[in-house]
C-alpha cells in the first residue's frame, strides 16, 4: 500500500507561546526535522507538510535540514491555518489528491514520544484506500490516523475548527490502535511541557 504521511504543522502555538513549527527539542533539533524522518522512516513514501503560522520560518526549519531538496517532500501551506485543524486537514488531503497514494497517515508536529513503532503499528492496523484507523493511548484517540483514500472526500466537507476529523469518526468508526505500551501519545500544549 503506498502512504503519503500527511504532517500537520500550521498552527500558531496560542498557549505555547509561538508556532510549534518552530520548536526544537532539548538537543536542539526542530520537531519539523523529527517529524519528516519519523513519517519516512515509519513506511510513508512521501510526506507533505502543512504549514500556516510563520511558514517562512518553519520552512527555513526544513530548508536548513535538507528536506525541501528532498523529491519525497512537499511543503504546502493553509492560507485559512488560522480556522484551526480542520483548515490544515483540508489543505493536506487536497494536496495529496492529485497522486496515487491509497492513504494517508496524519500526524501533529508536537509528539514528543511517538516514534516510528507507533508509526508502522498504526499503518499495519489498515490496509487499502477503504482504511480508517486512529491511535489511541490508554483508550483515548490521538494521533496519527490513518485515513484511506475512500474517505478524504467525506473528511475535506467535514473537517472544521480545531476538530480535524473528528466529525466524520462520528459516522465512519475509525478501527482503534492501542499505543499505550509504546508511547503517551501527548502533545505539546504549553511551554512547561517541554521541560517533562
Amino acid at each position: 500500500m503506498s502512504v503519503a504521511g500527511l504532517l500537520l504543522a500550521a498552527g500558531a502555538g496560542r498557549r505555547m507561546g509561538g508556532p510549534k513549527s518552530l520548536l526544537r527539542d532539548p538537543h536542539g533539533v526542530p520537531f519539523l526535522d523529527r517529524a519528516v524522518g519519523l513519517l519516512l522512516d515509519g513506511g510513508c513514501a512521501t510526506v507533505t507538510v502543512v504549514l500556516g503560522a510563520s511558514a517562512g520560518e518553519a520552512r527555513a526549519l526544513l530548508d536548513e535540514a535538507g528536506w525541501t531538496a528532498d523529491p519525497a517532500v512537499d511543503v504546502v501551506v493553509a492560507d485559512d491555518w488560522d480556522e484551526g485543524m480542520g483548515a490544515s486537514l483540508r489543505t493536506g488531503l487536497r494536496a495529496l489528491s492529485g497522486r496515487g497514494d491509497e492513504a494517508a497517515l496524519v500526524t501533529l508536529v508536537d509528539l514528543p514520544d511517538v516514534d516510528e513503532r507507533v508509526l508502522r503499528r498504526v499503518l499495519a492496523a489498515g490496509r487499502g484506500p477503504g482504511a480508517l484507523v486512529r491511535s489511541t493511548y490508554g483508550g483515548e484517540p490521538g494521533h496519527p490516523v490513518l485515513i484511506g483514500r475512500d474517505h478524504w472526500a467525506g473528511v475535506v466537507e467535514t473537517a472544521a475548527g480545531d476538530r480535524g476529523a473528528r466529525t466524520y469518526f462520528r459516522t465512519h468508526a475509525p478501527l482503534a490502535c492501542e499505543c499505550g505500551d509504546l508511547a503517551t501519545g501527548r502533545d505539546l500544549d504549553r511551554p512547561e511541557d517541554l521541560l517533562e
